[in-house]
């Protein structure tokens, strides 16, 4: 189809198409009448980057949201860029974070694939490889259709799709480094000296991106590396290989000396609750038969059984992308092209590693790998797509096979983004009230925070109501974000995925509220270098000030804050 060769209409497609990635962000963090509103995952997920980027700021590599303790299993790429570019520019991080960079972000993600794929396989591929990269979705929709007669269900099979990229920063940045890593391979501008040592910065640099990303890309080399020296003696890739594993392992150790015991093996675990969740496929009764196959090892029915799952995860996963097959073909081991090699590989270890590998605390967390595969897929389906029209054949037959795939390809991403981005009122979000406590608390001498701790019971009771304050939403990082200092215990759920020990605080913290002792309430401040007390009206403990000794600094229709004297 002619007008897809026109580069005019491909680089408008990829401005519109970075503006529309943009739309999961852009209207988080900004003030509205009920507050600073905060959609989709970004009241929880962008709230933590912000308390890390604020940290940061200040040069601590203290942990925010447990104080007193480092920083550890995490990678810090992402809000590093973030502190800095707030440093550089006096652009608060709460706008770097959600207008700036997604916006940045996405056309880094869309001009990266355009320019490597249409340097690699010319125009007609890059704007398919785009359109996948922009909207490529799942086949959740027709789950969704059966059970609800609805078009959601974007994650229905576990994976977040092309729409969600930029709810996920770091993920999505990772993307970018990748491209240009691919673009200095494809184009070998890693013959000249400083775009070689520019490659192992950037690939050394991506496991403090996206620590998945590093994974990947490592591997992918290390292995092209090895075929290229057993069939020409060609040492090239290796030497990129050895180089950047050396400055990732520099990069990574300091923050990530014990992550490794956060990783377990777990074979299938995603098939097995993709098919017995209700929020996922649901299909109850034979998802309990894979189990059940699996605990009495019978393997007659286990083997087909979990191998049908596995299809349904990759088609339902992959949705449209999986005309990237159309690629495959007979082929000379002895001429496989290393882009294409490295390609191959991330896409399958972006499939082998959470299939068989899960994470300590949230264990769902392994399923980034395959976020790589998708997008990967995705350039590979886009290249068939472009071979295919380009042959001659029927115009109208033409017409009627971009239509199907179009079709076939979007609800997903125009269910989400009209379902969870572009609803007039949030799902949670920041009053107004709270907002000039805050503010408040972030220009006071820089101290440990104590706050009220998470009430499950009060947030469920809290659901239907839109939009939530963050306090009754989930357990968050917005204390220590808006305050810009550090928190004595919140944000359990990133705690969980660090490997942090914070179970015994919480008992403690809960004792502290419970106490009618003065002493032990006194001491428990005291001993934890407390500095501020952060209160919600109604909250409070069951001792008034004079016996716990703190005085009040700041008042208003909403919050209390005291000092510890």
């Amino acid at each position: 189809m002619k007008f897809m060769q026109s580069r005019i209409f491909v680089i408008g497609f990829l401005i519109l198409g970075s503006l529309m990635l943009s739309l999961t962000m852009v209207r988080s963090g900004l003030t509205y009448t009920y507050g600073m509103g905060f959609w989709g995952p970004n009241g929880h997920d962008g709230i933590w980057h912000i308390a890390l980027s604020e940290s940061l700021v200040r040069e601590s590599l203290g942990m925010p949201i447990f104080s007193g303790e480092r920083l550890k299993n995490y990678h810090i790429g992402f809000d590093l860029f973030v502190s800095f570019l707030h440093k550089v520019t006096g652009i608060p991080i709460v706008n770097i974070y959600f207008q700036l960079m997604p916006v940045l972000i996405a056309f880094g993600i869309g001009f990266g694939t355009f320019y490597f794929v249409y340097k690699w396989k010319g125009l007609g591929a890059s704007f398919w490889s785009l359109f996948f990269s922009f909207f490529g979705g799942s086949f959740g929709y027709l789950v969704s259709l059966y059970r609800s007669r609805t078009l959601d269900g974007e994650s229905v099979f576990w994976s977040q799709q092309a729409v969600s990229t930029l709810v996920n920063p770091p993920f999505a940045l990772s993307l970018v480094i990748m491209l240009t890593v691919l673009i200095i391979l494809e184009r070998k501008l890693y013959i000249k000296r400083h775009f070689f040592l520019f490659l192992i910065i950037l690939i050394g640099l991506s496991v403090q991106i996206k620590v998945y990303s590093g994974i990947l890309i490592l591997g992918a080399l290390f292995m092209t590396g090895i075929y290229k020296y057993l069939l020409n003696r060609d040492f090239t890739y290796l030497r990129i290989w050895l180089f950047s594993i050396i400055l990732a392992i520099f990069f990574f150790m300091p923050l990530n000396r014990g992550s490794s015991s956060l990783i377990f093996i777990k074979p299938f675990w995603f098939l097995e609750t993709m098919m017995i969740l209700t929020d996922r496929v649901g299909w109850m009764r034979y998802g309990e038969a894979m189990i059940n196959y699996k605990s009495a090892q019978n393997f007659l029915k286990m083997t087909p059984a979990y191998f049908l799952a596995f299809l349904i995860f990759i088609i339902g996963n992959m949705g449209t992308r999986l005309l990237a097959i159309g690629n495959l073909k007979r082929f000379d081991i002895k001429k496989i092209y290393p882009i294409s090699m490295i390609l191959f590989l991330i896409i399958v270890g972006g499939i082998f590693l959470p299939t068989f590998f899960l994470q300590k605390g949230t264990p769902w967390n392994t399923i980034q790998f395959f976020y790589y595969s998708n997008y990967f897929t995705g350039i590979y389906a886009g290249i068939y797509i472009d071979k295919f029209l380009s042959q001659k054949r029927n115009k109208y037959r033409n017409i009627f096979a971009v239509f199907l795939i179009v079709i076939a390809t979007i609800p997903t991403t125009y269910s989400t983004l009209k379902n969870h981005y572009l609803t007039k009122n949030p799902p949670s979000m920041l009053s107004r009230g709270e907002i000039e406590a805050l503010k408040f608390l972030s220009e006071q001498p820089k101290g440990i925070v104590f706050t009220y701790p998470f009430d499950n019971i009060a947030a469920l009771e809290a659901e239907r109501s839109a939009p939530r304050p963050l306090y009754l939403y989930t357990s968050t990082a917005y204390v220590s974000a808006f305050s810009k200092n550090h928190v004595f215990l919140e944000d359990e759920i990133n705690l969980d995925i660090m490997g942090y020990d914070w179970g015994k605080r919480k008992i403690e913290i809960i004792k502290f509220y419970d106490s009618l002792d003065h002493k032990f309430v006194w001491n428990f401040l005291r001993e934890n270098n407390i500095d501020y007390i952060y209160w919600v009206k109604p909250q409070r403990a069951r001792l008034g000030e004079e016996q716990l000794g703190i005085e009040k600094i700041y008042e208003n229709s909403e919050v209390e804050i005291f000092g510890v004297k």
